[in-house]
């Protein structure tokens, strides 16, 4: 079981070395660079992906805002906007909604998708191994339906439903369209390094510290860490079928912490980066009361905050992938029952 996700996880380096390349995102960049405010609109993972790409804009002096998709309406668009959509197959269908509603305001438009977006290729078999041709190169390599003719393409088709390698393929385009618009740090050069240390902590994970909950988990970080712990929480959520849940150590503080016990764990993400010392102050109170808490940190990087996050990511994967296992669960098959009601999923399509 939970074969795809290994191999998508292990596909990571890969797949941002292909993305380095600043080529395909250049002309989308371009579009981007009149707007006098840009919204990034995703779903769920592409939410995550749209706040640290809404963070990387604003190092490059914009007006960037992000958005879920479900709240991304007309009556939001004024001249000057532009509008990123984030969507991993093209079919989410308030991702399409959003991208209907800029094509129809006339909004400058940018779409990151898989390879697989609007072409009607079907995905691959998530109970097979698939790494033969899982990276084919950057934006663009695969023919495409001429619907998302406009859409920036990441490299590899998701082979598991607990999504990873198309998440940081598109913090990947996120950054390079960052570098373009001026926001130093970012660009091909720091997208290499940060595939170098995706590959390092392939090898050595440093997760063997962290143990399977009670209950129920937490995982807090500081800023853009807090977007990373909310990631992380849905991978184990979805690949290991654990509650678990990702906060910010000020929501985690007012009100959310009260109902673990010394049943419950709490993961903690770089602390060292909270200026106000409160992500360690929250860890301490949590071990006062009978919480098991184990703490992750990047070592010290001149990466970017966005790109800093991916081998966290990985981490975080990586983890998601080891409860699965231990709670003998198939993480490539995350939405089942009642929940993959096909009705639910065809609501909010444009």
């Amino acid at each position: 079981m939970t074969t795809a996700l290994d191999a998508m996880i292990a596909a990571q380096p890969a797949a941002l070395e292909a993305l380095a390349d600043p080529e395909p995102t250049a002309k989308p960049a371009a579009l981007l660079d009149p707007a006098t405010r840009i919204w990034l609109v995703g779903t769920g993972t592409s939410q995550h992906a749209a706040e640290l790409g809404a963070a990387a804009l604003l190092d490059a002096g914009r007006d960037a805002r992000w958005i879920p998709a479900t709240g991304f309406t007309d009556r939001l668009l004024r001249p000057g906007d532009a509008v990123v959509v984030i969507t991993h197959t093209g079919q989410t269908a308030y991702a399409r909604r959003a991208r209907q509603i800029a094509l129809r305001a006339g909004a400058p438009l940018v779409t990151i998708a898989g390879p697989e977006a609007g072409a009607g290729v079907a995905r691959p078999d998530a109970g097979g191994d698939g790494t033969g041709d899982l990276v084919a190169g950057a934006a663009a390599r695969t023919p495409v339906a001429e619907e998302w003719a406009e859409a920036i393409r990441t490299p590899v088709a998701e082979a598991s439903e607990t999504y990873t390698v198309s998440y940081t393929a598109a913090l990947a385009v996120l950054a390079q369209l960052a570098h373009h618009l001026g926001a130093p740090g970012y660009g091909p050069e720091a997208i290499r390094a940060t595939a170098g240390r995706v590959r390092a902590v392939l090898e050595f994970p440093g997760l063997a510290g962290v143990p399977i909950p009670g209950r129920a988990m937490a995982i807090t970080g500081p800023g853009a860490w807090s977007v990373t712990a909310r990631e992380g929480a849905l991978k184990i959520r979805e690949g290991a079928r654990i509650l678990c849940e990702g906060f910010d150590p000020e929501r985690l503080l007012h009100g959310a912490a009260v109902p673990y016990t010394s049943a419950d764990s709490l993961l903690v993400l770089q602390p060292g980066a909270d200026p106000d010392g409160l992500t360690a102050a929250v860890a301490e109170a949590a071990r006062r009361e009978g919480i098991h808490v184990t703490t992750l940190a990047e070592p010290p990087s001149e990466l970017p905050d966005l790109l800093t996050q991916i081998p966290m990511t990985v981490r975080l994967q990586l983890l998601a992938l080891r409860f699965a296992r231990m709670r003998g669960q198939n993480a490539d098959v995350a939405i089942t029952g009642a929940w993959a009601d096909p009705s639910l999923w065809r609501l909010g399509t444009p």
